[in-house]
């Protein structure tokens, strides 16, 4: 079996051939192929953002030159925010076998029945997990998000053993049970439950854990590369999985950073078809390294800290400032746009603040309007809109605030 530096070549010098913009990063950088023969060789190659990505896509629809086979081969297109357009071609199974990794080591295993939270709808959360589960030969119930008291009704009905979804959309299926008078323990089989797509309070674990007798994985993805990391033991640090190669660089220098030391979580795939080499995902996390120079990553860890672009995820799905202002722009052209989001109840709030042009359209319908074009712009349900002063909203103001606490 060829090593990882092996594979980590073949890739290179596949994607240097075969997608245009990965050529021009590397002839940019200065960089050819044989540059990069190994993981220690990455720290030559430049940090791609996820907004080169998307300007990339808008410049050269649809794919940005790095789709790096026929555009015939690809099976499945998913679309994040941004919108950033991400091919599936099934050339590789690294996404996959990660994802039954993980689910393996949180405590699901064949013949459970696992409700799955996650949205089938454009992103490929939901589809990705549905694979991963029928592999383990597990049955998959594709409940999607919503619909609290009919998932409790297939909850009961088929003895769901597991649930894979966000941790705010458990407690809520949680709380609605115990409002309909039907004590967790007795009334239902869940025993596992892998969350993710947004933080995990560490008093709403211990509520999972002691409360309602769950074992519990936490997982850290993102869309273009799966699942990443795993804490199912509490904590802090989430252990790495063995693929995709993951680093924590220095924003300012893309080199990697020592063992205790903040940085963005950079990733690079294995897919031949869609080679993302040195993806800045945006996310800020501590590096955990036991031995440093001599660790294998799986036995690596992250603490996360934080977002270093402007996207702040909300209910699980990244919200970019950019999609605010295009969908308020619809229905209320030259109004300033901000996002507020908090935590009530181990449950994202999410608020949008509107300056409009002209004051006297601030009326409910017009609020109407605006929640709807931020749902279908964003994916996201605002929680209110509220009309402010244009003096509540100043140039250069953040596009999206964050207000939430982790306690």
């Amino acid at each position: 079996m060829a090593s990882l530096d092996e594979r980590l070549h073949a890739l290179i010098r596949h994607a240097y051939q075969a997608a245009p913009a990965v050529r021009a990063r590397f002839q940019q950088a200065g960089l050819t192929p044989d540059d990069v023969r190994t993981v220690a060789d990455l720290d030559r190659v430049p940090v791609m953002p996820k907004d080169e990505v998307v300007r990339l896509q808008q410049a050269n629809p649809p794919f940005g030159g790095l789709l790096a086979v026929p555009l015939s081969q690809v099976r499945h297109v998913f679309m994040s925010p941004g919108p950033i357009y991400e091919p599936d071609a099934g050339d590789d199974t690294t996404i996959l076998d990660m994802a039954v990794l993980a689910l393996q080591r949180s405590g699901l295993r064949a013949g459970d029945v696992v409700l799955n939270c996650l949205s089938y709808h454009l992103v490929p959360a939901g589809m990705l997990v549905d694979r991963a589960l029928v592999a383990m030969g597990c049955v998959a119930v594709p409940g999607g998000v919503g619909n609290t008291d009919l998932q409790l009704q297939i909850m009961r009905d088929l003895g769901v053993t597991g649930y894979v979804g966000t941790p705010s959309f458990l407690h809520s299926l949680i709380k609605r049970a115990e409002e309909r008078g039907l004590p967790w323990r007795e009334a239902f089989r869940l025993r596992v439950a892998v969350v993710t797509a947004e933080p995990l309070p560490p008093s709403l674990r211990q509520a999972l854990v002691e409360t309602y007798g769950l074992a519990v994985g936490n997982a850290y993805a993102t869309a273009e590369l799966g699942i990443l990391a795993l804490n199912t033991a509490g904590g802090l640090a989430m252990q790495l999985l063995p693929l995709p190669i993951v680093q924590v660089v220095a924003p300012d220098t893309g080199q990697s950073v020592g063992p205790g030391e903040a940085g963005e979580v950079v990733v690079t795939s294995l897919d031949p078809a869609y080679p993302l080499i040195r993806l800045g995902t945006g996310d800020l996390a501590v590096n955990v390294d036991p031995a440093p120079g001599q660790s294998r990553q799986e036995e690596r860890s992250l603490i996360l800290v934080g977002r270093s672009g402007e996207a702040v995820k909300v209910r699980g799905m990244f919200v970019h400032p950019n999609q605010l202002r295009f969908a308020v722009a619809q229905v209320a052209p030259g109004a300033a746009v901000q996002g507020v989001v908090d935590r009530v109840e181990h449950h994202d709030r999410f608020t949008v603040r509107v300056a409009l042009a002209d004051p006297a359209q601030a009326v409910p319908p017009l609020a109407a309007a605006i929640g709807e074009a931020v749902r279908q712009a964003c994916r996201v349900r605002a929680d209110q809109v509220e009309f402010v002063a244009a003096d509540a909203i100043p140039a250069g103001a953040p596009g999206i605030v964050d207000q939430r606490r982790w306690d």
